[in-house]
């Protein structure tokens, strides 16, 4: 009879580990592994009219035109300049002509960037404070930033006709 204390606790231990009280990992499914990985449902944001947004967009709209109207008149005569006798050569009259016509062109392009810069800043700060995309805002950069890349070309152009000092 030696064994049966030795077989009792042999029991008492091997009872011990089938316990159900223990707080041990669950082999089953969490419920967040139920879920799945599919993207929520997410339903756009719509803008709300804004008369004053609008306002402040249609006076930029009216700056881009008139920076528009004197590029193009800037790169009318700084063509003509460029195109003259006497303006492929550096230091002439002619070539200080053409290359003061090109600052013309020059400063209307910053006048342009300057305004797709603040329309791009009136976006970002509608995108900042919450609220949804504002359709005549993007309309009017998407505007100021074509009319920059068409000045950049023209300017490039001309530039090209003009040797650099």
């Amino acid at each position: 009879m030696t064994r049966a204390p030795l077989l009792a606790a042999l029991l008492v231990t091997v009872a011990g580990c089938a316990r159900a009280d223990v707080d041990s990992p669950s082999l089953s499914p969490r419920a967040v592994e139920r879920l799945g990985f599919a993207e929520p449902e997410v339903t756009p944001a719509v803008a709300r009219a804004d008369p004053a947004l609008d306002a402040g967009i249609a006076g930029l709209r009216t700056r881009l035109a008139a920076a528009a109207r004197g590029f193009d008149t800037a790169a009318t005569a700084a063509g003509r300049a460029a195109t003259r006798a006497g303006a492929r050569t550096t230091g002439s009259e002619a070539w200080l002509d053409a290359q003061s016509a090109l600052a013309q062109t020059d400063d209307w392009r910053a006048q342009t960037t300057t305004l797709a810069g603040e329309i791009d800043a009136l976006a970002v700060a509608r995108v900042t404070a919450g609220d949804a995309p504002y359709p005549a805002l993007a309309e009017a950069a998407a505007a100021a930033r074509a009319e920059a890349d068409r000045q950049e070309r023209e300017a490039g152009r001309l530039q090209a006709l003009v040797p650099a000092g």
